[in-house]
């Protein structure tokens, strides 16, 4: 992986580079064979949690290890670069841990975040339904209160982790329509009525499961309420602020990946008596690769230090997330084509990246809606 990274510290240096050294020997040597069946790697995750990497930005008091967010995002970067499932299981479980970690009450962060923050227990985020995707406000899912207790119902749509997570960061409807009637509940994976259905069949990420998750009269205890009744839908906005970032870098390593073995292609490769990347469309392709990546990475990076400097940063995270994935995209596109017809055959990597690449414009919200909160923030002059 050519990339030179300035880190704050000597300890962000060491996270890195143990996240590096993990991923060289856990990750790629297994994704190609998990990839192929279908499995989701939990104990790769497990190891990733003995390290200390799946609490990277959430403080040591609550488990876990106060690392800036731009080193957490650096560590997602490098796992990416080998396995951009293991990268985004990552990035999903820290966004299912937010809310308990920014909203939840002390005696909530005391009992639950030390298991979470280690990695004993995996997370899910359930907001999208099957008719409410970009229109989060919309959603039907209720949670009805009797007693103690709340009466969850609905479907919740293109779940990450579906059927292998341990707990849900799930939003349901407690109030009235719209945006302010939404609430947020810590539920556990295995509560009667919870219902992971048949994992979707999807382009790529196959080694991820998603799938729908039916809440069937699913009893909810009133202390796993997380944050104020009929408050959760700023707490999932905020989340997805964070949660965009996350994408961001799995949106670079994955570019990166692409472009380094294009590029380890071009140079072996000969036609005409000379390496491919002496002719100059095909140098001038990969010059532009680079150019986009060195800046995604950059753009999501100081949307990073904006977070760590506790400045407003929502605009920034949308760019970044805009710009990286549609950057991925591009890349991995330009990546089969340098390798040509050896390109679009899976003996080779980067008909994989291709296929991983598309859902990155997608999750998180799709790069049109982050369009849109930009062009937002821009009509009212900021």
């Amino acid at each position: 992986m050519t990339v030179q990274r300035i880190l704050p510290s000597e300890e962000a240096e060491a996270v890195v580079d143990l996240a590096r050294q993990i991923a060289d020997a856990e990750l790629a040597p297994r994704v190609a064979d998990f990839e192929a069946r279908g499995e989701f790697p939990r104990e790769v995750l497990r190891t990733l949690g003995r390290a200390g990497l799946l609490g990277l930005p959430y403080p040591e008091a609550d488990g876990g290890a106060g690392q800036p967010y731009e080193v957490y995002l650096q560590v997602l970067e490098e796992l990416a670069y080998r396995w951009v499932v293991v990268a985004e299981a990552v990035s999903v479980h820290t966004l299912a841990c937010f809310p308990l970690a920014t909203a939840g009450t002390d005696r909530q962060r005391d009992t639950y975040l030390p298991q979470l923050l280690a990695g004993d227990l995996l997370g899910g985020y359930c907001l999208t339904e099957p008719a409410g995707g970009s229109d989060a406000a919309s959603l039907s899912t209720s949670a009805v209160r009797e007693g103690d207790r709340f009466r969850v119902n609905g479907t919740k749509a293109f779940i990450t982790h579906a059927g292998v997570a341990d707990f849900y960061a799930l939003f349901a409807r407690t109030g009235g329509p719209g945006a302010g009637g939404v609430s947020c509940l810590h539920v556990p994976g295995d509560a009667p009525g919870l219902l992971p259905q048949r994992p979707e069949d999807k382009m790529g990420l196959n080694s991820s499961p998603t799938a729908q998750i039916v809440f069937d009269d699913v009893m909810v205890d009133a202390d796993r309420l997380v944050g104020e009744l009929d408050g959760g839908f700023r707490i999932a906005m905020a989340a997805l602020d964070a949660g965009r970032l996350g994408i961001a870098a799995c949106a670079v390593g994955l570019a990166q990946a692409a472009l380094d073995h294009a590029v380890e292609y071009a140079r072996q490769r000969e036609q005409f008596g000379r390496p491919i990347i002496d002719f100059q469309g095909l140098g001038f392709l990969l010059a532009d690769m680079a150019t986009s990546i060195a800046a995604a990475r950059e753009l999501t990076l100081y949307a990073a230090r904006l977070k760590d400097a506790g400045r407003p940063f929502s605009t920034a995270a949308a760019q970044a997330k805009l710009f990286a994935t549609d950057t991925a995209m591009r890349v991995t596109t330009d990546a089969v084509q340098v390798l040509g017809g050896y390109g679009y055959v899976s003996d080779y990597p980067v008909e994989r990246y291709f296929r991983e690449a598309k859902v990155l414009q997608i999750v998180e919200g799709t790069n049109q809606i982050q369009r849109l909160v930009i062009a937002r923030r821009l009509a009212k002059g900021e």
